[in-house]
């Protein structure tokens, strides 16, 4: 497998962000970095890194030719900045979205508009030269704390960076002075101090986006796809 991997001309990876540690590993196993790529079931893909473009984990690249990108706020504004820091939801609009939900009018319509331009459900931020970062999905990873707007997947790359680290899920929950506080839950394949994960969230991002509280677990729930279940570990 891996000589077929070291013969391959390009490798790609979707469906969430590869963290940098693995993209590093794989660099190392075959000589060459993962392209990633952004798409939906409702549109196919919306944007990719080029294969002589820069690869940075977590980031998709700028929207694929005939696709046209914009990050909106809560209220499906468009965001005309492009700092990659200011969290947005994610439309996009081209030939690749689709028409509608089959016998679904009224579902079709809160997530497009009249203008063609549909709501992705994903947060990500976007630089200068276009190209996009998802963070999350706006209804399971979209963090208000302090009157700040936290992306979790970008706290639980951030997690994962730490060598203890071998799985992460960060959530918010409610809080009377922050109004959502973040929480981190992680597999740890040694044994680590909560403290220590914290101190380390807030090395590598603002201090604003250090989680309140750690829990160590065995194992993240999942559903039968594979991802990590979020209302679980928010019931608990």
């Amino acid at each position: 497998m891996l000589a077929g991997l070291q013969a391959a001309r390009v490798l790609v990876s979707g469906s969430a962000a590869l963290p940098l540690r693995d993209q590093l590993r794989i660099e190392a196993l075959t000589g060459r970095r993962v392209v990633e790529r952004y798409g939906l079931t409702e549109t196919i893909i919306n944007c990719a890194v080029r294969v002589d473009g820069e690869r940075v984990a977590g980031r998709v690249g700028p929207p694929v030719d005939g696709v046209e990108l914009r990050l909106v706020d809560d209220e499906r504004r468009p965001l005309p900045v492009r700092d990659d820091a200011t969290l947005g939801e994610v439309q996009v609009r081209g030939p690749n979205v689709f028409l509608g939900y089959l016998n679904r009018p009224d579902a079709t319509a809160t997530v497009k508009s009249a203008d063609g331009w549909f709501s992705t459900g994903d947060l990500a931020t976007q630089r200068e030269d276009g190209s996009v970062r998802i963070v999350g999905r706006r209804a399971t990873d979209l963090i208000k704390c302090g009157g700040y707007k936290v992306g979790a997947g970008e706290v639980e790359a951030a997690l994962l960076e730490h060598p203890a680290v071998r799985e992460a899920a960060v959530i918010g929950v409610p809080d009377e002075d922050l109004g959502e506080r973040i929480v981190a839950f992680v597999v740890a394949g040694e044994s680590v101090q909560p403290k220590a994960l914290q101190d380390f969230v807030a090395s590598q991002l603002s201090p604003h986006k250090r989680p309140r509280e750690v829990t160590v677990v065995e194992a993240l729930p999942r559903n039968a796809m594979g991802k990590v279940v979020k209302a679980k570990l928010k019931a608990r």
